[in-house]
This record gives structure tokens, C-alpha cells and sequence, in this order.
């Protein structure tokens, strides 16, 4: 005999939702008269940040000896957040453009 036989709809529904993994989000961020916006973004491992370029010039989303993010003109670019860090980063291109992403374990 089960455990679920002698719990309350409720409190299954609840063991369900505990035990379900979080599902990952898509942050967007925006690239607009040379500035990302929000220029802190606070996300969690499997999230997603897609950059999205409304400027009529291409950017970067790069830390210093690390990764870089081609945004290209008009279009989006995407990051999958692998793990729990704190990501500082600036467009290559146009330094005075600035970003913080603060990523948390899920």
C-alpha cells in the first residue's frame, strides 16, 4: 500500500510540485543608444540571457579573458548560464557599455 493512499489531494499535489525541477527562464536584456538594459540581471544556472540589439551597430557581450557574445545589428543573441558566478561584462567594442549578471544555484 502506498503512501499516496493515505495523503490528501493536496498535500500529493504539493509533494509533486516539491520534487519538479524549476524551470529555466529567458531574461531578456536590451541593447539600446549604446547601453544594456537592465544592466544588472540577477538569474539562476539553466537560465538563458538573450540579448537583443536595437542599435544600428553590433555589439559584445565579453568578459575580460573569458567569454564574448556577438550581437549582431537588429538581431538577438543568447547565453544558456552554466554555472553560479557572477559575470561581469562590456561590448568589445564600445567599452563605456556595461553588464553585471548575478547567477545563483537553481
Amino acid at each position: 500500500m502506498g503512501v499516496a493512499r493515505y495523503l490528501p489531494a493536496a498535500a500529493i499535489v504539493m509533494l509533486a510540485a516539491a520534487s519538479a525541477p524549476a524551470r529555466a527562464e529567458t531574461i531578456q536584456v536590451m541593447v539600446d543608444k549604446l547601453v544594456f538594459t537592465p544592466a544588472e540581471v540577477n538569474a539562476k544556472v539553466g537560465d538563458t540571457i538573450e540579448w537583443i540589439n536595437r542599435d544600428i551597430l553590433a555589439h559584445t557581450a565579453t568578459v575580460k579573458g573569458g567569454m564574448e557574445v556577438m550581437i549582431p545589428v537588429k538581431k538577438a543573441a543568447r547565453l544558456v548560464l552554466q554555472k553560479a558566478e557572477a559575470i561581469d561584462y562590456y561590448c568589445r567594442f564600445h567599452p563605456n557599455m556595461k553588464g553585471r549578471i548575478t547567477v545563483s544555484a537553481p
